[in-house]
């Protein structure tokens, strides 16, 4: 069996050098529109060397522009909804199908209560307002004729409009893809105050036990934030589409309770070609800790395992009390935990894995404080790890980033941003060694 040449050797430097160098776990902050390319309808594409060709002393005179402010929330959502409902390149002499795919958070991929409550605004806003459209049920029925599909990301960025450091606003955006045509005819963008927005998860996503930025998901934000009209659709969204529709029902009959009938959706998602994503899986297993199927939900959780191994990366929603090492005294949160931690171990060590655990802590409290912290609460999931199996004391190491990789950012420290406050796990080079 492999072994991680440096891990006991030299724990501590790696530990130094982890922390002073980036992070080998993949976690990915997506891709944003700027206030300018997204006010125009312009894709976000990457700095040539082109671009900085312009003389230096113009670049100089010229100072980076203050967005204007955030509108409040319901000003903005109707500003967004009617520019892309009115300016649809669409016929106007037909009812033309439309379904919602429903909203998402532009970085994380999670429902809120606040995406729910815009999506049915905007079926009823379509229904009252522009004729032009017929509004239908997100449904793998109504998904294979081909209608027009309204995808919208709803994203907490800083007052320079971006996804870092301290939010203050949300960037509503939405678009309209044609499935027949293969291409966006319709983009509405606009900004709103945080503090007007709802960011409470709806249950399936507050509930779901791990996180990682998956690439079904990534392609729905890529399809709203990274296009304009006219452009095609991001063809991995085209491809995930139907499938998107039966994990949607899916979610619907998880958060009604009727849980037997959801891991049937999950399932019958699961057997489709984009069926192999972390909202299936999750799915599978959170209908079957529910329904009381605790071996089930433990083979399901192995199944979330594996699929972070081997995607390279997983993150794992751990609840610790705050300020402290020891998980929150609720043991209806934390009765899986041992189902968890014998997972993550056995399937390592079957894959012949070899992890870096990371700690992640909110922005509140001192940085220095946080990071110490976060390593403490990774060395205390590692030492869970090696009572289930003693292997993963030489195939693993920890790691504390404290709040320097937080994908929320709030700071609110609650269920909005239980994602900061995660244990990652990544797959890293178990450093060449022979058994």
């Amino acid at each position: 069996m492999k072994t991680v040449r440096s891990c006991n050797r030299a724990a501590a430097s790696a530990r130094g050098l982890l922390r002073a160098t980036t992070t080998l776990a993949m976690v990915l902050t997506l891709s944003s529109c700027g206030l300018w390319n997204d006010m125009m309808g312009l894709t976000d594409e990457p700095v040539t060397p082109a671009d900085v060709a312009a003389p230096q002393a113009q670049a100089q005179a010229v100072p980076a522009e203050t967005p204007p402010p955030p509108l409040p929330f319901d000003e903005a959502f109707r500003s967004a909804a009617n520019k892309l409902f009115a300016d649809a390149n669409v016929s106007a002499d037909q009812a033309n199908p439309l379904v919602i795919d429903p909203l998402v958070d532009g970085v994380t991929g999670v429902q809120y209560d606040t995406t729910r409550s815009m999506q049915a605004e905007l079926m009823t806003l379509a229904r009252e307002k522009y004729p032009q459209f017929e509004v239908r049920e997100f449904s793998s029925e109504n998904v294979s004729e081909n209608p027009l599909v309204l995808v919208g990301t709803f994203t907490p960025v800083n007052e320079m409009r971006k996804t870092a450091g301290t939010r203050n606003a949300f960037r509503i955006c939405l678009v309209l893809a044609d499935l027949a045509k293969g291409v966006t005819v319709g983009k509405g963008v606009a900004f709103a105050r945080i503090e007007d927005v709802d960011a409470t998860p709806t249950p399936y996503f507050s509930e779901s036990p791990t996180w990682r930025a998956d690439g079904w998901v990534q392609a729905y934000i890529n399809t709203c934030q990274k296009t304009k009209p006219g452009d095609p659709i991001d063809p991995t969204y085209l491809e995930g589409v139907l499938t998107a529709s039966l994990i949607s029902d899916g979610i619907d009959a998880y958060e009604a309770g009727r849980y037997q009938e959801a891991l049937d959706l999950y399932r019958n998602a699961r057997s489709t070609a984009a069926g192999d994503q972390l909202r299936v899986h999750n799915g599978i297993y959170m209908s079957n800790w529910k329904l009381g199927n605790r071996d089930e939900a433990g083979r399901a959780f192995g199944s979330i395992v594996d699929y972070g191994l081997r995607n390279g990366q997983l993150s794992v929603k751990y609840l610790f009390k705050p300020g402290s090492t020891a998980f929150i005294p609720d043991p209806r949160i934390t009765e899986p935990y041992p189902i968890w931690n014998e997972q993550i171990a056995k399937r390592a060590v079957q894959s012949d894995s070899c992890l870096e655990i990371t700690g992640h802590t909110s922005a509140s409290g001192p940085a220095a404080l946080n990071e110490r912290l976060s390593l403490l609460r990774a060395d205390v999931i590692k030492q869970r790890l090696i009572d289930v199996e003693p292997a993963i004391e030489k195939r693993s190491i920890t790691n504390g980033a404290g709040s320097s990789q937080n994908i929320i950012g709030s700071g609110t420290d609650d269920v909005m941003d239980a994602l900061d406050r995660r244990v990652e796990f990544s797959v890293i080079d178990c450093g060449g060694a022979s058994s």
